[in-house]
């Protein structure tokens, strides 16, 4: 077994190059925060970008950064910090789910798995914000797309093509991403003791209303429980998140409250207690820790997704909670395949969606689709792409499908 650890474009070219050459399949790593995520890749080898590190170019008048894919994330978002900016589509971080160190992820597996937290209602995923990258193919080529300013894209966006490929199209060198200022300050309305439909029902009139609300979910028994220090208790709570100047935050929060009176009973949470509970929420806190149990992300629309849950309840035991005002919900189910089979088939029944599993055995990500399975013709488009990346197959093989 072969391990490259690259400190630069060109050795990261080479090593590209030397596996093509031996047709010897190639694992492509940062810190391995992600590594279980997905089926077990099948290669003896493995590219370790983890020394490709360091911010490139960060220019906060112009809302810029570059820097090279193995560069950690909290060093990246502790910079932005102190001048006031992050990255709006608040990346989630996988490790304390995954029974890892939390802030070991980099900004190279930030674009391979097109993370998004919370706000993506408001402020999309990765995709939505990288700008340029520079990558080496499976055909031992190197190549870049995009740029350092937002109106540079011609012809193919091969930035955006890269997000959520999980590595198997492109080892990324180096990625520029568009940065936003951050919110003044932030306050959580939280509506207590809701069922899952009348949250639904709340969490839409919210986002529907003027109040401009950037982060809606819910949180029933016992996922509540296990968040804000357990202050909840077992409650259900409702979170609707309000963020921007303090005067407009007032006043948007005096709107929303007026509108949800009749909900149930509120409750305000404010500042850095806020933040806490959202990171909370976006990294999955209810179902961290060391355990196998699968959990679950499927993404549904809203209106279907706790329809899906309870009638998933009903035949099996499962936790949730809902992020993305229901269109997001975490589950962290018993055993593996039956429950997946039943789960996926109540999915389609639903209105239809995408279920990744994201904490398995290794026995359960070798036997189960991690990932949705996609409908012939788009499978097929699939593969097309990934043969004219990767045709020897030496990039992450196996990992996806």
């Amino acid at each position: 077994m072969t391990i490259f650890t690259p400190t630069t474009a060109a050795e990261t070219l080479s090593a590209v190059q030397w596996a093509l050459a031996e047709e010897a399949p190639l694992e492509i790593l940062g810190h391995g925060s992600k590594q279980s995520i997905g089926r077990p890749v099948q290669a003896e080898h493995t590219l370790d970008l983890s020394r490709l590190t360091g911010v490139t170019l960060y220019e906060p008048a112009e809302l810029v950064l570059s820097a090279k894919a193995g560069t950690p994330l909290a060093e990246i978002e502790a910079l932005l910090a102190e001048n006031g900016q992050q990255f709006a589509f608040e990346p989630l971080d996988y490790g304390p789910l995954l029974g890892e160190a939390p802030g070991r992820g980099t900004i190279g597996g930030v674009l391979a798995a097109n993370l998004a937290g919370p706000r993506r209602l408001k402020a999309g995923a990765a995709r939505d914000h990288i700008l340029g990258i520079h990558a080496v193919s499976g055909r031992g080529e190197a190549f870049k797309s995009g740029g350092r300013v937002v109106k540079n894209v011609t012809g193919y966006d091969l930035s955006k093509g890269l997000a959520g490929s999980w590595g198997t199209l492109a080892a990324v060198t180096d990625v520029t991403f568009k940065v936003l200022p951050a919110a003044e300050t932030e306050t959580t309305l939280a509506v207590r003791g809701l069922y899952d439909e009348q949250a639904v029902a709340a969490m839409a009139l919210a986002m529907g209303s003027s109040a401009e609300v950037s982060s809606a979910a819910h949180l029933p028994y016992p996922a509540v429980a296990r968040v804000n220090g357990g202050r909840f208790g077992s409650d259900a709570a409702t979170l609707l998140r309000v963020e921007g100047f303090a005067p407009s935050v007032t006043a948007r929060l005096a709107m929303l409250t007026a509108l949800l009176k009749n909900a149930g009973p509120l409750e305000e949470i404010a500042g850095e207690k806020s933040r806490l509970l959202w990171g909370e929420v976006r990294d999955c806190a209810p179902f961290a820790g060391n355990d196998e149990r699968p959990v679950w992300r499927v993404s549904m629309a809203p209106s279907d997704g706790h329809a899906m849950v309870m009638a998933l309840r009903r035949q099996t035991a499962v936790d949730a909670f809902y992020d993305w005002q229901g269109g997001l919900a975490w589950l962290r189910m018993e055993s593996g395949e039956p429950e997946a089979d039943l789960m996926r088939a109540l999915v389609k029944k639903h209105g239809g969606g995408h279920a990744t599993l994201v904490r398995a055995s290794a026995a359960d990500r070798a036997a189960l689709p991690v990932f949705q399975p996609q409908p012939p013709a788009l499978a097929a488009l699939s593969a097309r792409l990934k043969g004219e990346f990767d045709p020897k197959a030496i990039l992450n093989p196996g990992r996806m499908a």
